[in-house]
């Protein structure tokens, strides 16, 4: 070859070299996003939460296997949040937690539950102005625009959920407590959480409205080993029914010494007590006719899930729950905006991200439409109800809206 030829040849070379260089490169950077997701994955609510874990791996597993979003890629970076200090969530570690996932620039939103954690992480998130979905948090102080300064205090909502809050969680439980089990008298109780306050104050202010006497309301600290006192003075009230809003840490106690005290008296809870290791820790016999609603439609029972759940339980070895399934849909939010900023050929930046989120009109997911009002709320209202009957939560139906 003549040395001009060569010359040329070697240009050419460099050239492409330099062409394919600039291509792997940008395709390294486009490669992976990363969503972190904090939870509560040890201490008492632990099964919850894994399942919840279960259900947003699988989904980042099932969007990898179609390629992704936009080319991208997905990864899962993942902390507990419980300590054994606390023995279930733990704000703090929730903090430090999400701090980490800041300070990967890789990781664009997060997969997060607890409502405690919620109102510990939100300003945080509002900070860097990256998006948050929580399949499980019902705590409606969190979204409610009255208290933006303190948990949003950049304006833009950055705390999403696949479930509905509170404000109707517990006072549908209130309605079905009157029209469906024709209780007249209460009494409530309350673990002293963020949770659990909440939504016995809900609960609480309902029961009222709608003429049930409410005879008494306690708080049960979820490290006290005996809670018959109270029991006792309940069982000298009589109510038709005890409400307990809470998790799982005092939950399963109430439950055995309940069994005790107050047998007869009919016992409702919420989402905080929908655990499957309810029974197991708690005692058959105890958690026997317990009630508990779900901040979602049941999609347990439905067909349309069937092979979803077959699917789930051959993966994990053990049963999905709904809030397992809003975990999966909540990663289906991510990448479906995901693939929305690479489509309207933005950078998938945190702020492009959660502005997609915001955006969000999923119409095909096991959970029915998800769509975001402005402050990151569901706009599907719908409160599920079940009851413990030998040692499963059987569903019961929707609990009326009125």
């Amino acid at each position: 070859m003549k040395p001009r030829a060569i010359v040329a040849a070697v240009a050419v070379l460099l050239a492409v070299g330099s062409w394919l260089g600039l291509v792997g490169g940008a395709a390294a950077q486009q490669k992976i996003v990363k969503i972190g997701i904090s939870m509560a994955i040890t201490g008492a609510d632990a099964d919850s939460f894994n399942a919840m874990l279960n259900g947003a791996q699988m989904a980042i597993d099932d969007v990898n296997a179609k390629g992704g979003a936009g080319g991208y890629k997905f990864e899962a970076v993942v902390y507990d949040s419980a300590t054994p200090t606390a023995g279930q969530y733990d704000p703090a570690q929730a903090v430090i937690n999400y701090k980490k996932f800041l300070a990967d620039n890789l990781v664009v939103a997060a997969v997060g539950a607890s409502s405690g954690e919620g109102k510990a992480i939100s300003p945080v998130l509002s900070e860097a102005d990256m998006a948050n979905i929580t399949p499980a948090s019902t705590n409606p102080d969190i979204t409610d625009p009255k208290f933006m300064n303190q948990y949003r205090p950049r304006g833009k909502a950055v705390y999403f959920r696949t479930v509905t809050t509170d404000a109707f969680q517990g006072p549908y439980m209130a309605n079905y407590a009157l029209q469906t089990l024709k209780m007249q008298s209460v009494y409530v109780l309350d673990d002293g959480s963020a949770f659990g306050v909440g939504i016995a104050d809900t609960f609480e202010k309902r029961a009222k409205e709608l003429g049930i006497k409410v005879l008494g309301r306690e708080r049960i600290e979820p490290k006290e080993p005996d809670y018959r006192t109270i029991l006792t003075k309940i069982r000298g009230l009589n109510p038709d029914a005890v409400y307990y809003g809470g998790i799982m840490q005092a939950a399963t106690k109430l439950a055995r010494q309940a069994y005790e005290t107050i047998p007869q008296i009919v016992k409702l809870g919420s989402d905080g007590i929908f655990d499957y290791a309810f029974s197991e820790q708690s005692g058959k016999k105890a958690a026997e006719g317990w009630y508990a609603t779900v901040a979602s439609p049941d999609m347990l029972t439905d067909p349309a899930a069937l092979d979803w759940t077959n699917r789930f339980k051959s993966r994990f070895n053990r049963d999905a729950t709904n809030y397992a399934i809003t975990a999966y849909d909540a990663v289906l939010v991510i990448a479906d905006a995901v693939g929305r900023v690479v489509e309207s050929g933005k950078p998938v930046t945190r702020s492009n991200v959660r502005d997609a989120i915001q955006a969000t009109n999923l119409t095909n997911t096991l959970q029915g439409p998800i769509a975001f009002d402005e402050n990151g709320d569901l706009k599907a209202k719908v409160i599920s109800v079940y009851q413990m009957k030998d040692g499963k939560f059987v569903y019961e139906g929707r609990a009326p809206e009125k």
